[in-house]
């Protein structure tokens, strides 16, 4: 008997390698405004955008706020004033060709569809998620898409999880599994969602919170194994 029938699957830094995709989108928006983009603006700006998508995910600002807002903050900080809703245009134009895959994850979720109902959960711009996942192969495999712009809420909050489960016939949590990279939103959403949680950590980074999940692994691969652990 499988223990889990419904997996829901992270996108970011789980099935699509977003920070490749990141990095190459900054290049180009800073080339077109001629602009060296050196490590240090780099960095500055990964801690500027974690900031802002962290205070989405509490429900402190909407997501229009991130994505406006970072570009214009980033900027700032090195005495330039731009327009940072125009910027964000640019960078997502750029961001949407991002189909980089994460290693293994075309092969397993091909694998994967044939005896598991699969979905989506990501946070994050409906048209850029969408685009993504088209271009790097893995729309089809999935039943459904639930990206929060779309919802209404986002991970981790609850609100987020009662649409999805709403939406998916005959969803039983007892037998559904979330995989996701951020502790944060996936694997804490997951819990009070009622869920079992699986967190892919390939870095192996600390976890310096209180949440715990459920199994942890390292590659996509290992997934294999917790869905053929027999239910206890």
């Amino acid at each position: 008997m499988k223990k889990y029938q419904t997996l829901l699957f992270d996108v970011d830094n789980t099935l699509l390698d977003f920070g490749a995709a990141e990095r190459e989108a900054l290049r180009l928006l800073f080339k077109e405004q001629n602009i060296p983009l050196n490590p240090e603006i780099e960095a500055n700006y990964k801690r500027i955008n974690q900031d802002l998508w962290k205070s989405f995910e509490k429900g402190k600002i909407d997501r229009d706020e991130v994505v406006n807002t970072r570009f214009s903050i980033l900027f700032k900080a090195y005495h330039r004033e731009v327009d940072g809703a125009i910027l964000e245009k640019s960078y997502r134009t750029y961001l949407e060709e991002g189909k980089q895959l994460v290693h293994g994850a075309l092969e397993l979720i091909t694998d994967l569809q044939d005896h598991y109902d699969l979905y989506i959960v990501t946070n994050g711009v409906s048209k850029t998620q969408h685009k993504r996942l088209r271009a790097s192969g893995l729309y089809p495999l999935f039943k459904d898409i639930f990206v929060s712009e779309d919802t209404g809420s986002q991970k981790p909050m609850k609100a987020y999880f009662d649409y999805v489960f709403e939406r998916i016939a005959n969803f039983d949590v007892n037998q559904a599994l979330i995989i996701g990279d951020s502790i944060s939103a996936d694997i804490q959403g997951g819990q009070l969602a009622g869920l079992d949680t699986c967190w892919f950590n390939p870095e192996m980074k600390p976890n310096h919170t209180k949440i715990v999940p459920t199994y942890e692994i390292q590659k996509l691969e290992e997934l294999y194994r917790v869905l053929l652990e027999k239910k206890t």
